[in-house]
Order: C-alpha cells, then structure tokens, then sequence
C-alpha cells in the first residue's frame, strides 16, 4: 500500500439499461475472464425472471435484497499482548455496499439451480424477503459482533 496517497477511485459507468451504477458494480462481480457481455446477459435475464415471479419492478427488488443484506457491525482481528481480539467495528458505506454485493454473489454461485440467471434471481427474491444465505452470512457477522462486544473498548 502506497504511503504517498490514497488511490484514487475509478470512475464506474452506469449500465446501459438501467443506468445504475450499483447494478453495473454487480455485474462486474458477476464477470468471469472479462467477458462483461457474459454478466450482462445473467443480470438481465436474472431480473426478467424476478419482474415475472414478483410482478414488480425489478431494480426495486435488487435494491432491496442489497439493503437486506449489507451488514451495519463486522469484527476486525487486533492484537494486543499477544493475544487476537475479534472487536467489532462499524463499516463504512462503500464497504458495506462491496460486502453485499460479494455475498449476494458468492450465494448465488452456491445454489444448486440449473442456470446462473435462476440462480441469481431465486437468490435476489430471497434476499429481498430477508432469507436465504446471503441474509444469513450478514446475520452470522451481526451475531459474532454482538458476541465480542466486550472487547470494544480496544478498539483504535
């Protein structure tokens, strides 16, 4: 890590049929050897097959499975005297929002659906109704901070 300055941001163009940027964050994550064409074809057709189960606007759905499962408390490992604390901290914005999206994606991947689209659109329903595993990857993480809230106070 450079000690000189930060690294600035990359500038991230919003998708081209919603024109939103958090959706063409996901479907970067999505992206498997570069192939953008590939995430793009899964998302859609993910969100077609959300809009025809849900009978709802389907970014609305996205959005809502995203804020379902962003975590508010994660545990950072810090040692003091030789021994490793699990302290729970609060996230920032931006790392909630990329600690969603790789959730939301890891779970997808793990789903035994036939296709990647209705893998990823069975997990975007769950998660907008506040189950399935990614919702319970941000449970888990809310639980071991709670549990390690003693050790808060070394926090830095």
């Amino acid at each position: 890590m450079s000690r000189r300055h930060r690294a600035e941001k990359r500038e991230i163009l919003p998708d081209p049929k919603f024109g939103d940027i958090v959706l063409s964050k996901f479907m970067n994550a999505i992206m498997l050897d570069g192939k953008k064409s590939a995430a793009e074809k899964i998302v859609y057709g993910a969100l077609d097959i959300v809009e025809d189960r849900a009978k709802s606007e389907p970014l609305a759905k996205f959005h809502d499975a995203l804020e379902n499962i962003k975590p508010s408390v994660e545990v950072r490992s810090r040692r003091v005297g030789g021994a490793t604390y699990q302290i729970p901290v609060e996230v920032r914005t931006e790392r909630k929002q990329a600690l969603a999206i790789r959730w939301l994606v890891s779970a997808s991947r793990s789903r035994n659906e036939n296709t990647m689209r209705e893998r990823l659109a069975g997990e975007l329903l769950d998660a907008s109704n506040n189950r399935g595993s990614a919702v319970k990857k941000r449970e888990d993480t809310h639980k071991m901070a709670e549990a390690n809230r003693a050790f808060s106070h070394y926090r830095w």
